[in-house]
């Protein structure tokens, strides 16, 4: 920056005061002239790659992050920022930042519409709401999945549909073919739980409205049968006759050894203005 120093300079001289103060200002404009030294300014491509997947092989993913970063800025509009991208992205996710790497992804996805890596995008992006970290207190409760707000799961379950539908033939479809089925089966043992919650205190009407959503949006799913016999000990506790009627019929159809549905529940029932 000659210029402003140029300037500086022509106003010193008057005065001890007016010297001192021109070094002060001197010593901060060269200060921000400084910044720090970018060791792989001199690095080819090549050199750069390899050196962020060595830190990434190392579990040094913040590192790796700013090297496939710095990657991807100088290898633009190549096939080889593309892959910065999504092992940005990977290192990202691995290193917990998973907002981070679900917004690298949701970027690479709208740039590269036509990527031979989209499959790869769609497969990464539902992997990370896939393994969303329930966090210290989840871990120490011993949550289950499917007590859990769901969100993210059903997030994860469109990133695998969008997957398999454009790329039947990938080679990620089949292992996302298994976490949908998976993730569909969480997501009717969620509504169960919640059911089965409201019935244990006694809101009978709200435990049949939720076991009746899990029936409806997840025909396939093991938990459907709970459901059914959640359906027909709430219809049975409201009076409902014909509805219980009917939920019992369909449960004895489909599941003609169930353990569940018996018109009294055996188990107590705690009202939810209960404290003890």
């Amino acid at each position: 920056m000659p210029l402003r120093r140029l300037e500086v300079q022509g106003s010193c001289g008057r005065s001890s005061a007016a010297v001192v103060a021109c070094l002060v200002i001197i010593a901060g404009v060269a200060g921000c002239s400084s910044a720090p030294k970018d060791e792989s300014a001199g690095w080819n491509l090549e050199k750069l790659y390899a050196e962020a997947k060595q830190e990434a092989d190392n579990g040094a993913y913040e590192r790796a992050a700013k090297l496939y970063e710095r990657l991807e800025g100088r290898a633009g509009g190549t096939i080889l920022a593309q892959q910065a991208q999504l092992e940005r992205a990977y290192v990202l996710y691995r290193s917990g930042e998973k907002a981070q790497a679900l917004a690298a992804l949701e970027r690479f996805i709208k740039l590269h519409p036509t990527s031979p890596a989209l499959d790869y995008a769609f497969y990464l992006q539902g992997l990370v709401n896939f393994n969303d970290n329930l966090g210290i207190f989840g871990n120490l409760s011993g949550q289950n999945l499917s007590e859990r707000d769901q969100q993210a799961s059903r997030d994860s379950y469109q990133s695998f549909k969008q997957l398999t539908e454009q790329f039947p033939q990938s080679n990620y479809a089949a292992d996302a073919r298994a976490r949908m089925t998976f993730i569909v089966n969480s997501l009717a043992a969620y509504e169960v739980h919640v059911a089965r919650y409201y019935y244990r205190r006694g809101a009978f009407v709200a435990a049949a409205n939720r076991a009746q959503q899990a029936v409806r949006e997840f025909q396939q799913s093991p938990a459907v049968e709970e459901a059914l016999g959640i359906m027909v000990q709430s219809y049975s506790r409201l009076g409902l006759t014909a509805l219980r009627d009917d939920a019992e019929r369909v449960l004895r159809k489909n599941y003609p050894d169930s353990p569940f549905g018996s018109r009294e529940q055996t188990e107590d029932t705690q009202r939810w203005w209960r404290l003890w």
